[in-house]
């Protein structure tokens, strides 16, 4: 299991204390969402404010792609060299070129696929990605509420999968807390985003007292179910 903070729902005056204390709370990646206003209805996280943050941290970037023409994007942010980069289905014209365009710069290449959008739609590309970014909630605003329906999206993909050299990780971003972690806990989930619900509240503790707590309560499951 991999926990990935989503850095646009930290205190975006204070990144350099954020991305401190992310290190200390050893999250495995920063996922930051990129927005275009035209795919989303919201605008984030331009080439510089990545580039700051990624001179400010040795936590790997995934940046998500929530854009449409994800060519230009792909070309705009590829000299930040993140360890993976998504774009969504929905918004390639050309998803093999786009999938090629990541590879030639040594980026990871992820698919993401909306709640709405069926997994018909991304399954002859499986194979060529590193990642699958399963979006449980509309892309676009945090806090809104978990899209349970994608627990079976996700469930077909794995048995699309099952037993197949090279399987992805399966990434989900929307939501996600103690709560909706129990609900994904036996679907075999790689990568949870987390961002305001269970990590960036203001509730007095530290994100090291957060991110150790996340895994000691999904850690301690699998010891239970696995005996």
């Amino acid at each position: 299991m991999k926990l990935a903070a989503s850095i646009m729902c930290g205190n975006q005056l204070n990144l350099d204390s954020e991305l401190k204390a992310l290190e200390e709370a050893k999250v495995d990646l920063l996922h930051c969402d990129v927005m275009d206003g035209v795919f989303v209805n919201n605008l984030a996280m331009g080439p510089y404010v990545l580039e700051a943050i990624k001179n400010g941290t040795n936590i790997p970037l995934d940046i998500h792609l929530a854009t449409l023409n994800p060519e230009k994007y792909i070309k705009m942010y590829s000299y930040l060299k993140p360890e993976y980069m998504s774009f969504h289905i929905e918004a390639s014209s050309n998803v093999e070129r786009d999938i090629y365009l990541l590879r030639e710069q040594g980026i990871k290449p992820v698919l993401a696929i909306s709640p709405e959008t069926p997994i018909e739609n991304i399954e002859k590309y499986l194979l060529e990605v590193e990642m699958i970014l399963a979006m449980t909630v509309n892309p676009g605003f945090a806090g809104q509420k978990f899209r349970y329906e994608v627990i079976e999206k996700i469930v077909r993909i794995n048995k699309s999968l099952k037993d197949k050299p090279g399987r992805p990780m399966i990434e989900v971003d929307g939501c996600i807390n103690k709560t909706t972690m129990e609900a994904l806990r036996e679907q075999e989930v790689d990568v949870f985003v987390l961002g305001t619900s269970a990590l960036f509240k203001n509730d007095g503790q530290t994100y090291k007292k957060k991110i150790k707590d996340i895994r000691e309560s999904y850690s301690n499951y699998f010891k239970v179910n696995l005996k």
